[in-house]
């Protein structure tokens, strides 16, 4: 009995475990730059690649509406109303809080009753086309993290364009077309993201799914990132390490996701028929009751905070690194140049510290700590630094450099680059007639300081 119930329980285990295994949470969100472990030699850093958490982006957006001039209420109109098209006795007047429909509306807090929403001018100037850009600037770099919606409240247009831009404004590329015939409009064939693939996933497409014209109960448009993330991670992103690695080395899929703006570019109303009525032009209109946007703050791997100082999002960085994406190394920590953090390996990354510059010993940076043994600043993880090499991080003492990552050290001598007399640890210290008598260590010990805290360590 008691061997069939262990059977159970580790037929059970077994199970749970090769489920859990593709759990994006066992492969971690990245969220620690840096922690402490115990090691023979005490406590000490072990720096890790982090990114900040993701979160309603919408907040710190700032909105631009070309023409200027294009929401209604200025002068006062009448339209028709959403539910009944031949219902006209609607009106917008900015002047007027309960009937005005200003931007500000695609953005604030939706569940109330009626909808609140931003609306254009009608269409009164028929057949001159009725454009709208609606453009989204963040001034900051951002990593799309779900799926971007809009939500109409005129149905749905029957020709839109989303863009990205990914240099603050100055050039735009296509993310997704949207239309009714996606061959009339923009003279190609319609597809969804079903007929995507992990090689075609990048293809900017047209599709007829969200253009169905002018039906009240299908108001939402989306930009799926999910389903573009699926096609690595699998159907329900259980597999997040497969999109981590292809993100960390296919730098054309990792910027196809990031964004400094998104522009909406609104062609042509939804009108649910194959001609206008120009006899009730009032019907046609543009009216947008929500946009979402997800993601987080794109710091390089080298940060996990993000703040908004001066109505500017800043990454909060990490590993010695500056700038409003954490991209370059803070002065004195040049010691070789910058890079991002790794997502690779799974599941803590490579941190790809900054290090002290050589030209720095001479003039130290000011820490604002005391420093432990120095000994004790040694860390786990060789692949984020070199201990030494052979130009600058020289092995003192007849040392030999192994493999970047250990001095291998004469006998009579120890430490991170062999700057220690063994003998020094003896009670009786270093004697004359040891041949091993007492040298002068402190430039040495200063690089060995300086290594120290970046967390390099000996393997």
């Amino acid at each position: 009995m008691y061997l069939s119930r262990f059977l159970s329980l580790h037929a059970l285990w077994v199970t749970v475990s090769s489920v859990m295994q593709h759990y994006p949470s066992v492969w971690g969100h990245y969220d620690v730059c840096k922690t402490q472990i115990y090691t023979e030699e005490g406590k000490v850093w072990d720096y890790m690649a982090c990114q900040p958490e993701a979160r309603d982006m919408i907040k710190y957006v700032k909105v631009t509406l070309d023409p200027p001039d294009i929401t209604c209420g200025d002068p006062p109109e009448t339209f028709c109303a959403m539910g009944n098209p031949y219902m006209c006795n609607n009106e917008c007047d900015a002047s007027t809080q309960e009937l005005a429909h200003p931007p500000e509306l695609m953005f604030d807090l939706e569940g109330r009753h009626p909808s609140t929403f931003w609306q254009s001018t009608t269409w009164k100037d028929y057949p001159k086309p009725l454009h709208v850009n609606i453009t989204l600037s963040w001034n900051k770099t951002i990593e799309l993290t779900d799926n971007i919606v809009i939500t109409f409240e005129s149905g749905r247009p029957d020709q839109m364009i989303l863009e990205k831009s990914l240099d603050y404004g100055r050039t735009w590329q296509p993310y997704q077309y949207y239309a009714t015939d996606c061959l009339d409009a923009f003279h190609m064939d319609p597809k969804s993201v079903r007929d995507l693939s992990q090689h075609t996933v990048l293809e900017i497409i047209c599709t007829e799914e969200y253009s169905t014209g002018y039906m009240t109960n299908s108001k939402i448009i989306h930009f799926e990132i999910k389903d573009r993330f699926a096609f690595f991670a699998g159907p329900r992103l259980h597999n997040m390490a497969s999109l981590y690695g292809q993100l960390d080395t296919t730098k054309k899929l990792r910027d196809f996701f990031t964004i400094t703006d998104l522009r909406i570019r609104l062609l042509r109303p939804g009108t649910g028929e194959i001609y206008v009525d120009e006899q009730h032009l009032a019907r046609y209109f543009y009216a947008i009751s929500d946009i979402r946007v997800y993601g987080r703050c794109k710091c390089n791997l080298h940060a996990t905070g993000c703040k908004e100082e001066n109505k500017r999002l800043l990454c909060e960085c990490e590993h010695n690194t500056t700038g409003p994406d954490c991209g370059k190394c803070k002065k004195n920590y040049q010691g070789r140049p910058w890079s991002p953090g790794s997502y690779l390996p799974i599941p803590k990354g490579t941190a790809n510290i900054c290090i002290p510059s050589i030209s720095s010993i001479g003039n130290p940076p000011k820490f604002d700590r005391i420093w432990p043994n120095i000994s004790s600043l040694e860390v786990s993880k060789p692949n984020q630094a070199n201990v030494c090499d052979n130009e600058l991080l020289h092995c003192q003492n007849g040392g030999t450099c192994i493999n970047n990552v250990r001095c291998q050290c004469p006998p009579a001598y120890t430490g991170i680059l062999c700057e220690k007399l063994k003998c020094e640890r003896d009670p009786g210290g270093c004697s004359q007639n040891s041949g091993q008598g007492p040298i002068s260590h402190r430039p040495l010990l200063l690089l060995t300081a300086l290594l120290g805290a970046t967390g390099l360590c000996v393997c």
